[in-house]
């Protein structure tokens, strides 16, 4: 499975000064009211708590103050083979940074080795303008002339792992495979999830299998008006909670083919399953719910599961 999102932040004017800086192959950092030069600058001064508005340039050039190595680098990190975290304090700063060292080998990685800036070829105004450090003597880069502050940062953020099913998730899947819909039964309060899992009220393990409808009533929802990044549909869309006729628990998906400011509570709809050649096991069989034209279910017969 993976989870996957860009993180997008507005800088404000001192971060975004410095990340305009690294644009522009130069490093700014904030001086506070005892005289320390912090690298990345602090907005705010951690001792008085006063804005922070006196930023300096300091050194492509530092010293590596601790470390550790990475042997076997993770999707997204500054580099694909071995490289040492490492905290440097650049030349005219008093705060380390944290960022990647590629030394080669263990053995070439010390406190107190002499490091210096490798700059990204493409710099765009973020922390990735540094592609990491390199030991002295490497052959400086020499800074651009100073740009606008850049405002909005984004960075992807991504998270792969492997989830190990329970036999109720299995059976779940494994019915999801064959166009069927199932829970399983609580045998303590007798209510039905979907999909199966330990009881939340009772902490036992659901027993008997219950085939459910892949129809049911809307109990809540949500309009998404806003775009981001990686969207699949074009907003507005209505997400809600759907409770499926023979389940005592909603499950969540996408209401589509009515307009978004239609979708209510107690609309019915049915499942629109995809083309049964691309079913696997996974609830993506069905693509979205839409609208039945039944009348609306009435408040009574859901109340209970909002």
């Amino acid at each position: 499975m993976t989870i996957a999102f860009d993180y997008t932040r507005s800088l404000g004017p001192v971060l975004g000064r410095f990340m305009a800086g690294l644009r522009d192959r130069r490093v700014l950092g904030s001086r506070t009211a005892d005289g320390r030069v912090h690298v990345p600058p602090v907005e705010y001064d951690p001792v008085t708590h006063a804005p922070v508005t006196d930023l300096v340039e300091v050194l492509p050039t530092g010293t590596v103050v601790s470390w550790t190595w990475t042997e076997r680098p993770l999707e997204g990190q500054p580099l694909e083979k071995p490289f040492g975290w490492a905290l440097v304090r650049l030349d005219g700063a008093d705060t380390p940074l944290l960022h990647a060292v590629d030394a080669g080998a263990p053995d070439r990685m010390r406190t107190g080795m002499r490091v210096r800036i490798r700059w990204s070829e493409n710099p765009t105004g973020h922390i990735r303008d540094i592609a990491c450090f390199e030991p002295e003597p490497a052959e400086p880069s020499a800074p651009g002339e100073p740009g606008e502050p850049v405002t909005i940062m984004t960075t992807p953020i991504r998270l792969h792992y492997r989830h190990t099913t329970s036999d109720e998730e299995d059976r779940y899947l494994r019915a999801l495979a064959e166009g069927r819909l199932i829970g399983q039964r609580c045998p303590v309060c007798r209510k039905v999830y979907v999909p199966p899992r330990v009881c939340p009220a009772d902490g036992v393990a659901p027993d008997e299998v219950v085939e459910v409808a892949d129809r049911g009533t809307v109990t809540t929802f949500c309009v998404v008006n806003v775009p981001f990044a990686g969207q699949r549909l074009d907003p507005p869309y209505a997400v809600a909670q759907v409770l499926l006729d023979g389940a005592d628990i909603p499950i969540q998906h996408l209401i589509l083919g009515v307009a978004a400011d239609r979708v209510r509570m107690g609309l019915r709809v049915a499942a629109v399953w995809r083309p049964r050649e691309q079913w696997s096991t996974t609830p993506e069989n069905i693509a979205h719910f839409e609208a039945t034209g039944e009348p609306d279910a009435p408040y009574e017969s859901y109340a209970e599961h909002l």
